[in-house]
This record gives structure tokens, sequence and C-alpha cells, in this order.
């Protein structure tokens, strides 16, 4: 007889939906028909060229960037009306250019700086244990434990650890982008093995990627800017 607690496993992660959504810049459209429906605890890969607005698309769902039309929900929460319900209850993982890790500071100074910031009034809900577990950074494998500075990590080392930041407060969707930016074959299964856990534990996961793996739920297919035009 199985464990009771596998038959009836909570769902944590949240439920993603969007519906024509799209988000136009001062250039013209970024992304467009944008149609999602994305379960619980799922892997998801958006793909597409440069310029395809997924960075963008990311942070909308986020609850980071308004979008011009459609209409998308998170958790059951409608975008962009209650995006400040959303934020609290999603969290960024690595995003190239919008919360990328300080080379000179040490794994524990980024572990400390983001309890400060971001946990003010309560502790985590995550221990800073779980989350490098979760993610699969082994401290005692670092050439100097938690006092290695970033500039040492290698790019999967640096993706765990952005990851393990990012799950401290328990989030019910983790967005990360470029997931396998720069990465040889076997770092791209690590990145991705690492990313399919996260989901599996009970979060939501949306990845941006050149690529998407095997081991993705659902794929989303971004096309070019001047597609839109």
């Amino acid at each position: 007889m199985g464990d009771a607690t596998d038959a009836v496993r909570r769902t944590d992660g949240a439920a993603v939906t969007a519906e024509a959504l799209g988000l136009r810049g001062p250039r013209g459209w970024v992304y467009r028909g944008v149609d999602l429906d994305l379960e619980p605890d799922t892997l998801t890969v958006v793909t597409g060229p440069a310029g395809s607005g997924r960075t963008s698309l990311l942070l909308t769902l986020a609850g980071r960037m308004r979008p011009t039309e459609g209409r998308a929900g998170v958790a059951g929460l409608r975008l962009p009306r209650q995006a400040a319900a959303v934020r609290r209850l999603a969290a960024l993982g690595p995003v190239p250019g919008v919360n990328d890790l300080e080379g000179a500071l040490t794994v524990a100074e980024h572990l400390r700086e983001r309890r400060l910031l971001h946990f003010p009034r309560r502790a985590p809900r995550r221990s800073t244990e779980q989350a490098l577990g979760l993610v699969g950074l082994a401290v005692e494998s670092l050439p100097g434990g938690l006092r290695t500075q970033v500039r040492e990590l290698d790019p999967v080392q640096s993706l765990r650890l952005s990851t393990a930041l990012a799950l401290l407060g328990r989030p019910r969707l983790l967005l990360v982008d470029d997931a396998d930016e720069r990465l040889s074959a076997t770092e791209r299964a690590a990145a991705w093995a690492m990313l399919r856990a996260v989901a599996d534990s009970g979060t939501t996961v949306v990845a941006g990627a050149a690529d998407a793996p095997e081991s993705a739920d659902t794929t989303v297919r971004l096309e070019s800017a001047d597609a839109h035009a």
C-alpha cells in the first residue's frame, strides 16, 4: 500500500493562463497573441528568436510589466489589475539585465542580502539549506564554501544560486530567462534537471530558452517582432 501523502499530494504551484496577450512598446509590438493554459507544478519553456519578447512576457507574468491587450491570470489573480498580489506569489530566478548576481559578493552575502531585503518582517518560509538542497547546490563542493565569490562559480552553479535565492520565499511561480544560455550540452542537461526538480517539488516554472528540453511539459514559441507588424 502506497504512502497516503503521495496520493493526496498538495499542489502549491500556480496555474497560469493568458488569452490573446500582447505588449506594445515605443517601437511596436514586443509580443502579441500569446495564449497559455499552464497547470500547477509544471515546467513550461518559452522559446523564440532575439526580439521576440521572451523576457518581456516573463516579466508580464510576474506582474512587473503591464500588457497592452488581452488578459492573463496567475493562481486566479487577474493581470494587470492584481499585479501587486501576483508579485507576492511569483519570483524571478535569473533574468539577465534585471537581477544579475554581483560577482564580488560571496554566496553567503547574497543569501543574507536576499533575506534582509525581501523578508524584513518575517523569517523566510524556506530555509537556506532547503533552498540550496532543492536546486542541488552543494556548498561543500565550492572553492571557498559559502565564502566563494560569485565570479568563481561556473554557469550552472550561478544558475543554481540565483534559483535558490528566488525559492527562499517559497513562491508559487518561478520565472527564469536564458536558462540554457552559453551552456554546454552537459551543463544544459544539469540546468533542465534542476528546473524539472523545482517544478516537481510544487512550484510552477516558466523558463525562457533557445531550445526546449524533452522534460518540458509545455513549449511556447514566440515569433519575431517583425511578425507582429
